[in-house]
């Protein structure tokens, strides 16, 4: 059974940092994609970032330059830095993990339970 377990979500000013990581258990971890998407109230998930077992990253064009995905394969964990954040980033995030044989679609993969991510003005 897959388990994606995210933590280090949490209230910050504009400017500030925060890290994610997102636990993964269930899976052989490199033979996956994985991904961290956020959803706002009122808006549709969106892809923040995606990361594949060999390192190679995609950005949503809204978090270039402010976040950094990266993952540990021994830990079988994914973290997200983010930095300079601002209000527009408030969201839940959550962490995705897709078969690199069904990159196409993270829905075909496995989430996490989120993790709620809030920039104060």
């Amino acid at each position: 059974q897959v388990q994606l377990v995210e933590s280090g979500g949490g209230l910050v000013q504009a400017g500030g940092s925060l890290r994610l990581s997102c636990a993964a258990s269930g899976i052989i971890f490199a033979n996956n994609f994985m991904g961290w998407y956020r959803q706002a109230p009122g808006k549709q998930r969106e892809m923040v970032a995606r990361i594949t077992g060999g390192g190679s990253t995609t950005y949503a064009d809204s978090v270039k330059g402010r976040f950094t995905i990266s993952r540990d394969n021994a830990k079988s964990t994914i973290y997200l830095q983010m930095d300079s954040l601002k209000p527009e980033d408030t969201a839940v995030y959550y962490c995705n993990a897709v078969h690199l044989g069904q990159w196409h679609d993270p829905n075909l993969g496995s989430w996490g339970q989120g993790t709620q991510v809030t920039v104060s003005s």
